[in-house]
């Protein structure tokens, strides 16, 4: 178990650098494009290591104007974000994904 928490402790340190942050979201949006169910769950994963890392959920979910609560069942197992939320949460912080560059190759 200590060795999970080395981990994420050590990904959030590397996801407070802004462009490590959209390198990790660019990854996991291509990797989510495979189309299976593990891919897709890396790409909801990561928005929420990267606001954990660079700003906290609450002061998130303030910048973009979406309830602490709402954010945090976006960003949960359970939660069913909408694409409006998540490239909402990207736009706010200036964390640019190449969605278009992905779907072209």
């Amino acid at each position: 178990m200590a060795k999970n928490k080395k981990y994420e402790d050590w990904l959030l340190e590397k996801l407070k650098d802004h462009d490590q942050a959209v390198a990790y979201l660019n990854d996991a949006l291509e990797e989510s494009l495979k189309s299976d169910e593990e891919s897709q769950q890396l790409f909801l994963i990561a928005p929420r290591n990267v606001a954990e890392a660079q700003y906290g959920i609450g002061a998130l979910a303030k910048k973009v104007q979406v309830g602490r609560e709402s954010l945090y069942k976006t960003f949960s197992g359970i939660g069913n974000p909408k694409w409006h939320t998540l490239v909402s949460l990207c736009v706010a912080r200036g964390l640019n994904l190449r969605l278009i560059q992905i779907l072209r190759n």
